[in-house]
């Protein structure tokens, strides 16, 4: 597709949940409703557009053992998009992705910066690992360095206590976040057991990723403060395998493992009944591969999230959370065309005619 080529794409043109268009057109890497006049060479795309998908917690630039190098990273954002994510939220990464932003074929990527953990209590060569004293100043160190978010583990398993335990004293993560906060940085936090979560809201955080520990005492909280959960149920999915592989030198860990696994699906229907925003994520680029967006929304979809509300999450709902356009009059022309409509079945995701980055098919 040359440099001057239009692409006009037709059909079903689903700009909200409940709004759609027939048709629209991108001119120089951006989206318009008006017919260009004169336009010389003309490519047509036909479906049901959608936004490109959101994938809010992703790891680029990440496996299982650390940074990985550049090839590697561009593989994983490739993969990514050829699924349709074409926003991705990297929610903590140790490597330097910033020369993605050079490609016009590649995702958009909005960085957490690193992870900020307590030292000894992460996966090793993720994070900082930091003690209490030094959270707010490498909190403005990430704040500075990413694209409006900054990430903190906020449990993890302590070894001497044998199961997860939180991570920071409660007056170290209010002025963590105040700083976050002063900076014009959003602040998320891994959590996946119960006892973090109250410290956290209450000083102000804005999102938790995972949020497997949620109880019937802190989803209200959660509801009047507004603080959204990203489930990552797709990688929920693996902490039996976890807790097997604990159960022998940590088997109180390993038994909360299961609790938390057990009724993950109850507990983002509960949050959503109780009015929580819950976005997609999918957590790929630890121990998960990544592509997994369309899986990640059939799993909210089973856990009894209605299939529009779903579909939301990763598409008009997300973008909106992120501060990034849909399909509007002058936004870049990123979107995803599928042969059905998507919000009849979500399960359609899983199976893009095309994909449009900057106005360009790419897959």
């Amino acid at each position: 597709m040359s440099e001057d080529m239009v692409l006009h794409v037709k059909g079903r043109i689903l700009v909200g949940p409940e709004e759609a268009r027939d048709e629209l057109w991108m001119v120089g890497g951006r989206i318009t409703f008006t017919r260009p006049p004169g336009a010389r060479e003309v490519r047509t795309v036909e479906g049901w557009a959608l936004p490109g998908l959101v994938d809010a917690h992703c790891h680029v630039g990440l496996d299982r053992h650390g940074p990985v190098a550049a090839e590697v990273a561009e593989k994983q954002a490739l993969t990514d998009r050829d699924a349709g994510a074409l926003l991705l939220r990297d929610a903590g990464s140790p490597s330097d992705t910033r020369w993605m932003d050079d490609r016009d074929d590649l995702p958009r990527v909005i960085r957490a910066g690193r992870h900020i953990a307590r030292t000894r209590r992460y996966i090793r060569n993720y994070a900082h690992e930091i003690e209490p004293d030094q959270l707010v100043a490498y909190v403005g160190q990430e704040a500075r360095r990413g694209d409006g978010w900054v990430k903190l583990v906020g449990d993890w398993i302590d070894r001497g206590a044998g199961d997860l335990t939180p991570c920071w004293p409660r007056e170290a993560v209010e002025a963590a976040i105040a700083e976050a906060h002063r900076l014009g940085a959003r602040v998320t936090a891994h959590c996946f057991a119960e006892d973090s979560l109250r410290d956290l809201v209450e000083a102000g955080i804005d999102c938790i990723e995972h949020a497997t520990g949620l109880t019937e005492e802190t989803i209200p909280l959660f509801a009047e403060r507004g603080v959204a959960i990203v489930p990552t149920l797709v990688n929920i999915a693996t902490f039996p395998d976890l807790a097997a592989g604990g159960q022998a030198k940590f088997p109180d860990w390993s038994a909360h493992m299961r609790r938390l696994y057990e009724r993950r699906y109850d507990t983002v229907r509960a949050a959503w009944d109780a009015g929580i925003p819950v976005f997609v994520g999918t957590d790929a680029g630890g121990s998960l591969p990544h592509g997994l967006v369309a899986a990640e929304v059939a799993e909210l979809v089973t856990a009894g999230i209605p299939p529009l509300d779903a579909l939301s999450a990763t598409a008009w709902g997300a973008r909106d959370w992120l501060g990034r356009p849909g399909l509007t009059e002058g936004a870049p022309g990123d979107l995803v065309v599928y042969a059905s409509d998507p919000r009849t079945d979500v399960r359609v995701l899983a199976a893009p005619r095309r994909v449009v980055v900057g106005g360009k098919v790419v897959a």
